[in-house]
């Protein structure tokens, strides 16, 4: 197995900041009324995700580590509601929103991957 020597080459930090920089654009269209509320909101919901990869990657030991995934994880959650809340307000569409869900999907799908092997 490889070593990973930076954040910058985890799968999973590379799909978290994807989805960050999609729902950067798909937050630039909300109504001038969200900037301090939703799109606020969602864009530290987005950016807690890789950021505490990061920090998890940067911890010396497990426990640590998967403390700041497990930060990631909420926030990943939180993220999703806040999607289907924009699509539900008809602040994106429907493609935009099947996008962003993808992506959420990914990004949890990895990071319980990479939790499971940190725990071991």
């Amino acid at each position: 197995m490889a070593v990973i020597k930076t954040f910058k080459e985890m799968t999973v930090w590379q799909k978290a900041h994807e989805l960050v920089c999609h729902l950067y654009k798909a937050t630039e269209s909300f109504p001038r009324s969200e900037t301090f509320a939703l799109t606020s909101q969602m864009r530290r919901a987005a950016v807690s995700i890789p950021s505490n990869i990061v920090e998890g990657f940067q911890r010396n030991s497990g426990k640590d580590s998967v403390h700041f995934y497990n930060i990631a994880q909420g926030s990943l959650e939180e993220l999703k509601y806040q999607i289907l809340l924009a699509h539900d307000l008809q602040y994106i569409s429907l493609e935009q929103y099947k996008v962003l869900h993808a992506l959420t999907e990914d990004v949890g799908r990895l990071l319980n991957g990479w939790i499971k092997v940190q725990r071991r």
